[in-house]
Formats: C-alpha cells, structure tokens, sequence
C-alpha cells in the first residue's frame, strides 16, 4: 500500500523471515559464533537465551544455513514433548528407521541412536540437536536430553545439544533436580536488545535492502522508536511498518516523531508517553530522582542483571567429566572486513551482475575455470558463453553457496550504501577466503554476512549445446549426461544408465535427488539441479569446499 509512496519496492518491516533482510548486529554475530564454534569444538550442551523478538530464530536460521558440512543436524521447534516422543523426534529429525517394537521403548530408542552416532563417529561427521523455545521442556524431558550427553566415545562426547530459549530457561535449569544438566553447560550467551546506535542502523539497513534512497525516518523518529522499542527487533519491525503507514495516510515523506509515537500506541493498546518541550524544572527533577531510583534499585538487587553480553560463560564440569578446557579467544567478526571495504572503492551493481565487477574480480573467476576474461572484448556473461561456461545470477543464501559449490562473485553493501564486488574462492566451516580489489583475504563468515544481502554470480559449464531445463520427453546429450551424473550420484553403477531418453523412470531419480538435497521437487532437471548435480560429480570445475567423503 505505502511501498510506491515511500518509493521502496518492497515492504521493509514484514515479520516474515526474509534472507535479503538479515541484520547482524555485533552481538547477534557474535551469538552465531559461539553456537558454530560449540558445533566444531565442545561437547554436552550450549545455551542461548534472549527475550521474546530479540532475534534467536533470526540466529537459528542463519546457523543452518551456515553449518559445516561435516555437521548433521536434528531441529525441535515443538519441545511440549514427552521423554519418548522427544527421542523419536530426533531419530525422525536423522532420517533414523525405528521398528514399531522400539517405538515405545526409551531403551530401544537410545539403542538405535547411539547405534546412529558411532556410525557418524566413524566418519568424522558431527550429530547435533538444536531445541527451540527449550523453556517448555518439562524436568522429565529435560533429564532425558541429559542422559542423551551420557553417550560417548573414550574421547569424546558423541551428541552436541543447542538450547535456545527464553530467559524462563535460565530459571528451569537453576532447578536443584536439573542440576547435573546444567554442570554440562558448557558455554552460555544472553542475547540483549539492540542498543540505540544498532537500533537505528537496522532500520536504515532494511529501508536501504527494500530500495529506500532517501532518509525516511527522521534522527529523533529513531530515537523515539528505540525507546517505545526497547530495542527489540520484532517490535521495531511493528512500530515501523505502523508508523510508514501512517505517513502514508497523511502524506507525509518523512516519518516524524509524533507518527512512531502513534504507532506504538497502536501497537501497544495503551498512550505511548510524551513528554511536552515545556515540561517544567519541579517534573524533570521528578523524572531523575525516578531514574536515580530505578538505578539504585538495580544495584541493590540480589540477582543483578548482566550489563553486556558474556562472551562465554563456562560452567564447572560435571563429576563424572574431567575439566572443561578454556576456549579459545574467537576472531572479531567486523574490524577487519570493514576496514578492507573502506579502502575499496565503491562500485554500482546492475541486475546482470556482469557490468557490476571490476576486471579482476571476473579475471579471476575465469582464470579458476581455465579460461580468459578481456573487458576490451564486451560483456563478461557473453565471453563465458564463447567458452562454453554460463554465468548464474542469484539471490540466495549461504546455505545455497555451499550447496551450488562454485566460487562466485558476492555483492557486498558496506553502511554507506555503497557497492563492492568480492571473489569468494574459498570456504571453511567459520571463515572464507575472499579476493577483494588486488588482494585476498580471510575474513569470518559472520562479518561476511554483515555486508551481503544474497546477491552472487557464478559460472558453470553446462552439458548441452543450448542450456536448458530437461524434462520428459528430450533426447539428448544433455539427457544422457543427466542419467549417467544420477547414478553417480545416487551410489549406483553407471554401467546400468541405460536409454537416453528423459522418461518416468529418470524423472522419478531427478525427484529422489531433489528431495535429498532439499531443492524444488519436480522432476524437472533445471538449472539448479544441474548445476548441483555438476558440483557433485565434475572432477574439472572449481570447488568452495572440498566434497565431504562418506556422505
């Protein structure tokens, strides 16, 4: 209704989960750091906790999206569980087949899963178990989960656990029946509300995603925001998409103090408070003597609140497990890219994504294929075609990165607004290497994220004379290539490919392939598809990431 007004092209404060939307304050970043270096290095349990729209499920999603490949993960966003039903979660979570005998066995099902994380042992991969709003767990569960901890190797702890919560978890575990859970935490982060400065910047920062050129929100229309906010994103996102409405109906550009005032009212269902320019000398000493109390009050208390994030909180160990060592100091996840991107200079984008990098970003993704990029010679995406390599525009995810597996071109946006192309040759669990301007650089996945909003270019070599979705009913070399890529992948003989025609039979195996690696399930074999199944089985093309050995 008001996007064209406000000359957006989107609406910028939807509650809908979005990735182009994502805003990675510093202690939203460093959250997902703790939880991704919990995954790679710790055992038993991690805990994150945070009031209600403060951005947990925000860090869960990007977790997901950016878990190591050697990771397998269980999620449980309905915790109101019983002991038996939790456990038969996880083993449908793993794609674990239980026998209907063991369905109502605790012991059977513990069986088949340590049976299931041994197997994972064996081959370097990590089993993980990720509890959303873990508050509801009942003390029955919640021992339950604990005993989970109790399977192991001489070594090492076979099972990692996420609880993520509200503060109400922190109370549960104080329990003195959940002790012996929370002596196996190791490692705590309280996730507080955005401060005034970062509540400021993740508006502007959505504004700018939703194609906002302007300043729409005045500087004391932020500040005012942040107070009825409390700095708590899901109530920005409300009092925001109230208050650019009521600009809308009021013809007014510039969203003003009094319009988020009345917003929140809205939202809130009661007068939002104001206090006048005239308020006189005897109200304002009211007002601080009120703070002064509320601080004093603060202090005093017999449980003080913590006035920053921890960074880690490691508990004492259980009796029956040796120390927990100290860990390490992790990296600053925004310092050093911002730094480099200062020293970049700024670049347009267009939606071809081909005028929009400098001539070394495509010299060096041409260069990774074995071919030659000239910017006397036109457009690159057309050089690629000469080539016999494709150029792919996408907006997407990280998730989707790891899975296409090909060095890109990534569009980063730094907090001037302005542009810059960086190569991403290289990814690990917590970092990548990247090629900006003439040098490269190691730099956290989490100060990535900070600056790119889903926009990449990559290159791929297709299999057919034209490039094209395949479908029932062609006939090609396209066709056979899809057949013969299929059995490879799926772990079956390509002596057994067999006709070179797109029928039901090969249109059932696209449909399995689909649904294994979580892409539209179709039976049509399009460029996703392709290009996927080319990642898994070219040993000519570039790679991120090595391919994981043993599934």
């Amino acid at each position: 209704m008001y996007t064209s007004f406000f000359g957006l092209t989107d609406k910028p404060f939807s509650i809908t989960p979005d990735p182009r939307y994502l805003f990675m304050s510093e202690r939203h970043a460093e959250a997902l750091a703790h939880l991704l270096y919990g995954i790679n290095e710790a055992g038993g349990f991690i805990q994150l906790t945070g009031e209600v729209g403060t951005g947990k499920t925000t860090i869960v999603r990007t977790l997901l999206e950016q878990l190591p490949g050697h990771a397998d993960v269980a999620v449980i966003l309905n915790p109101r569980l019983t002991p038996i039903e939790f456990l038969l979660a996880i083993c449908q979570e793993l794609g674990i087949f239980v026998r209907d005998e063991d369905e109502d066995s605790v012991k059977g099902l513990v069986d088949i899963l340590n049976t299931r994380l041994l197997a994972a042992h064996a081959k370097g991969r990590r089993v993980v178990v990720i509890v959303d709003e873990a508050q509801n767990l009942t003390p029955e569960t919640l021992e339950q989960v604990r005993l989970l901890t109790n399977l192991e190797t001489a070594t090492q702890k076979l099972l990692q656990i996420i609880l993520i919560g509200q503060p109400e978890l922190r109370t549960l575990l104080e329990r003195e029946d959940l002790r012996q859970l929370a002596q196996r935490i190791t490692g705590r982060y309280h996730l507080d509300p955005l401060s005034r400065d970062e509540s400021s910047a993740y508006v502007k920062h959505r504004l700018k995603v939703a194609g906002s050129t302007t300043e729409i929100f005045t500087s004391a229309s932020l500040v005012e925001l942040h107070r009825h906010s409390r700095g708590i994103p899901r109530l920005i996102n409300i009092i925001s998409d109230r208050a650019l409405l009521g600009g809308y109906t009021e013809d007014q550009h510039r969203i003003s103090p009094r319009l988020v005032r009345r917003a929140a009212e809205e939202v809130h269902g009661r007068t939002a408070p104001h206090w006048p320019r005239g308020l006189a000398v005897g109200g304002a000493m009211a007002v601080i003597l009120a703070l002064s109390a509320f601080g004093i009050w603060r202090l005093l208390r017999t449980e003080p609140v913590p006035p920053a994030p921890v960074v880690a909180e490691v508990s004492a160990p259980a009796v029956e497990t040796p120390p927990v060592a100290a860990e390490p100091a992790l990296p600053a996840p925004l310092k050093d890219l911002t730094e480099i991107l200062r020293a970049d200079a700024p670049q347009s984008t267009t939606p071809e994504g081909a005028k929009a990098a400098n001539n070394g970003e495509f010299t060096s993704l041409f260069s990774a294929w074995g071919g030659n990029y000239d910017a006397a010679k036109g457009r690159a995406c057309d050089q690629a075609l000469k080539q016999k390599l494709q150029c792919v525009f996408q907006k997407g995810t990280w998730a989707q990165l790891r899975q296409l597996n090909r060095p890109a071109i990534l569009t980063l946006t730094d907090a001037d607004g302005n542009t810059h192309q960086v190569v991403l040759t290289s990814l690990n669990d917590e970092s990548a290497n990247v090629r900006i301007g003439e040098t490269t650089h190691d730099v956290t996945i989490a100060a990535l994220s900070r600056y790119w909003f889903g926009e990449f270019l990559i290159l791929w070599r297709p299999h057919t004379r034209e490039p094209r979705a395949l479908s029932i009913g062609n006939r090609d070399e396209g066709v056979r290539w899809l057949r013969k890529s299929l059995f490879t992948a799926l772990g079956q003989p390509v002596a057994n490919a067999g006709s070179d025609t797109y029928d039901e039979e090969l249109a059932a195996m696209v449909e399995e392939f689909q649904h294994q690696h979580r892409l539209d399930v179709d039976g049509v074999a399009g460029l996703q598809t392709q290009v996927l199944l080319d990642s898994l089985t070219s040993t000519e093309a570039p790679l991120l990431l090595p391919l994981a050995k043993g599934g």
